[in-house]
C-alpha cells in the first residue's frame, strides 16, 4: 500500500519539470494531466491502458467532462469535504465550464500542479482555486 506522504513526495519530486503539453515524463516536460499520470505510475504502477493524444481545447470540442469520466476509470472518486494531502484535485476554470485542470494536493492549503508557461510548482490553494474545485480523488490503495 501506498502512504498520502508518499504521493506528495513522488509529485514535489516533479518540482521544476517543464510545462509540455501531454507529456508526462519527469524533468523533461508534462502538463496537469501528465502530471497526475506520472505519479500513478511511479506509486501504483503502469496504467490499465494508454491514454490517447489530446488537443488543448478536447473537452470543449465535445462538451462532455471527459478529465472527470477518465479519472473516474483509474482512481476513487471522495467527497470533496473528505479531501487530504495526496489526493487529486479536479477543476473548472470558468464557473459553468468543464473540469480541465488537475492537481495533488500537498497540504491543507497547498498544491502541486503543472501550469501552462510555468514549471510544475508547489502553489497556496487560494480563493481563486477553492472556489474552482469540483471533484477529489485518492489513489487507488493509498491511505
Amino acid at each position: 500500500m501506498t502512504s498520502n506522504a508518499q504521493i506528495v513526495a513522488a509529485a514535489r519530486s516533479w518540482i521544476g519539470t517543464p510545462y509540455r503539453h501531454g507529456a508526462s515524463l519527469k524533468g523533461v516536460g508534462c502538463d496537469c494531466l501528465g502530471l497526475i499520470r506520472g505519479v500513478y505510475c511511479d506509486q501504483i504502477g503502469a496504467l490499465p491502458c494508454a491514454l490517447p493524444p489530446y488537443q488543448t481545447d478536447w473537452a470543449e470540442a465535445t462538451r462532455t467532462d471527459l478529465m472527470v469520466m477518465g479519472f473516474r476509470d483509474y482512481l476513487i472518486e471522495k467527497p470533496v469535504s473528505d479531501v487530504c494531502a495526496g489526493n487529486v484535485l479536479l477543476f473548472r476554470l470558468k464557473p459553468d465550464g468543464l473540469a480541465r485542470h488537475a492537481a495533488i494536493r500537498s497540504g491543507p492549503d497547498c498544491m502541486i500542479h503543472a501550469w501552462e508557461r510555468s514549471p510544475v510548482c508547489e502553489v497556496a490553494i487560494d480563493r481563486f482555486w477553492r472556489g474552482r474545485l469540483a471533484n477529489t480523488f485518492s489513489y487507488p490503495g493509498t491511505n
